[in-house]
């Protein structure tokens, strides 16, 4: 990759692994996000196309690196490469993530190609594939059932806000702050679909990993809509949960620490166990 953008990978540091290699390079202020595995490779041309669309809103967000044409394709590896921002050593606050979310969700849904409709399970689905040797046969059965079940229930539900453009995996971590402010990351899952959708992971947050419940008060008073109020909320929850579940699965093997956290989420998702704290993925 490095030899394709007349880059030093020498001296590359390693920010961080789930379903991408992200690599801040040393000799050049960009970052390198190497798709990890090959179920997940179709995201990267839809990246492309919405960070523009963003960059041509005003949306605070990473931008691509320019005259590179993007995606970067090396053999079968695929990646995208993005302007850094200097950390300045702080994390975002929840509340700055709603102000965020506002700005990128009035920006209306992108008329672009391929931009995709809301299908988070469809994620789930592949991970499962790809993570086939990693599950066993009950708990594959179970995670395809419950995907199954979870679209039922999110096709019956009225949502209140207009349909728009949606990050798709909004938290902090996902929100760098620069010196010019707090700016959105990673558009994976970014796609056309309900607003409501992007509220659930700092409520999720709360429930699964013992956040502070100010944190979700600070998103709800921020965003100007609480998402727990809402008679939806569990089945959003669900779908959220089954996606923290299996969100390593094809790198698992990678790290036995995130290996044992993955089928303890699972084993908590088969036996019902709302209030079972989770520890966040490491990827060390």
């Amino acid at each position: 990759m490095c030899a394709r953008l007349g880059a030093d990978p020498r001296g590359a540091t390693l920010l961080r692994f789930t379903n991408n290699a992200v690599y801040a390079l040393a000799d050049r202020p960009l970052v390198v996000r190497i798709v990890g595995t090959p179920a997940l490779r179709h995201r990267a041309p839809k990246v492309v196309r919405l960070a523009r669309h963003l960059q041509r809103h005003g949306v605070p967000a990473v931008r691509l690196a320019d005259e590179i044409d993007q995606p970067v394709r090396v053999g079968e590896q695929l990646a995208t490469v993005w302007e850094r921002i200097p950390d300045t050593g702080r994390r975002a606050t929840p509340a700055e993530l709603a102000e965020l979310l506002r700005t990128l969700h009035s920006a209306g849904v992108p008329d672009v190609d391929g931009a995709g409709e809301w299908a988070p399970l469809d994620d789930v689905r592949a991970r499962v594939a790809a993570g086939a040797e990693e599950l066993a046969d009950t708990d594959r059965a179970f995670l395809l059932d419950r995907c199954d079940e979870l679209e039922t229930k999110a096709a019956e539900l009225e949502f209140p806000l207009a349909r728009t453009l949606i990050h798709g995996d909004a938290h902090v971590g996902n929100v760098i702050v620069g010196s010019g402010g707090p700016v959105l990351c990673d558009f994976d899952s970014a796609c056309a679909g309900p607003p409501e959708w992007d509220l659930v992971p700092v409520a999720v947050g709360r429930e699964r990993f013992g956040d502070s419940p100010s944190r979700q008060a600070a998103v709800a008073r921020r965003y100007g809509f609480d998402v727990t109020a809402w008679e939806g909320f569990d089945v959003l929850r669900g779908m959220r949960e089954l996606k923290l579940a299996t969100s390593v699965l094809p790198t698992a093997e990678r790290s036995p620490g995130v290996r044992r956290e993955a089928h303890r989420r699972i084993a908590d998702l088969r036996a019902g166990n709302l209030n079972h704290r989770w520890m966040r993925y490491r990827s060390g």
